[in-house]
């Protein structure tokens, strides 16, 4: 039997997931904010945009979603014409969003409410894990609702774990933000210095990506670094929010975060230099303006 899927949220992430789902033969119902975008998309991989999230969810065995942030969460999922209220009893809810674990529990109750199951499954890998179907989902929530979710997920995932109940797969992406920020921060100021100390920045990237400096982010993002290019990604006001929500969460579960918070301050002077979406690996051109 063929399974029936809701996508909501048609971004950078969403589309190209919601296509992978699609090519796999899933019948998939789509809804976005602009109904323009998800017209787009129903041509190009023969779903159906639907005019309400209602409609898209009434008869779906599995509703994934992919928003901004808590607000958004709460817009999509709650109320008369939300995806809790119309989507059947029995129903997976799956939600892609980085956001709180606040509202990843909020969320789970309410679903379990109208029995139905939820997963909070925040991914990694940015635009260009979403358009190969290589994302790193890390999901909390029930073992057996997790195991009915896999095979869908497994479309475009390269890792998929569980990481315990709701919540958990949230406060696992938010560990994965922190560790970012601290690389990203590193690396600019490894570049700017071997720039300063007029270096062969490519060839000291060559040597060192040998050795222990070597990460994913030297891999992918040094050279275009060096370049002053900014657009391979995760939008610094993205960044913004998700450390937000770590500093945050850090004061609750009484956790010290300084460069983590840190970080946040500099990714706030490149706010203040037009990088609003610029990627995050441009932090190095704060060094650069402001040396």
């Amino acid at each position: 039997m063929t399974i029936r899927a809701a996508f909501i949220g048609l971004g950078v992430m969403g589309y190209p997931m919601a296509g992978h789902l699609a090519r796999a033969g899933l019948d998939v119902n789509v809804w976005n904010r602009s109904r323009a975008k998800a017209e787009t998309w129903a041509a190009e991989y023969s779903g159906t945009a639907c005019s309400s999230i209602a409609d898209a969810v009434n008869n779906a065995d599995i509703v994934l979603t992919c928003v901004g942030a808590d607000k958004d969460l709460e817009a999509v999922y709650q109320g008369d014409e939300g995806i809790i209220a119309n989507a059947p009893e029995g129903a997976i809810l799956v939600d892609h969003t980085t956001a709180s674990a606040g509202i990843a529990e909020q969320l789970a109750a309410l679903a379990a409410g109208r029995q139905q199951g939820f997963i909070d499954a925040p991914v990694s890998g940015g635009q260009q894990g979403a358009e190969n179907g290589q994302l790193t989902i890390m999901c909390g929530g029930d073992p057996k609702v997790f195991e009915r979710a896999r095979p869908v997920l497994e479309h475009y995932a390269r890792a998929l774990n569980l990481m315990g109940p709701a919540g958990s797969g949230q406060k696992t992406k938010m560990v994965n933000q922190i560790a970012i920020a601290g690389l990203v921060q590193g690396l600019s100021e490894a570049l700017h210095f071997a720039e300063q100390a007029e270096l062969d920045v490519r060839k000291v990237v060559d040597v060192i990506s040998k050795g222990a400096a070597q990460s994913w982010q030297m891999e992918n993002r040094s050279g275009t670094m060096i370049d002053g290019k900014f657009d391979y990604g995760f939008a610094v006001d993205w960044m913004r929010k998700d450390l937000g929500i770590c500093l945050e969460e850090a004061r609750k579960v009484n956790a010290s975060l300084p460069v983590t918070a840190l970080v946040d301050q500099f990714y706030a002077d490149v706010q203040s230099i037009g990088g609003n979406r610029w990627d995050t690996s441009s932090l190095i051109q704060r060094l650069r303006k402001f040396r």
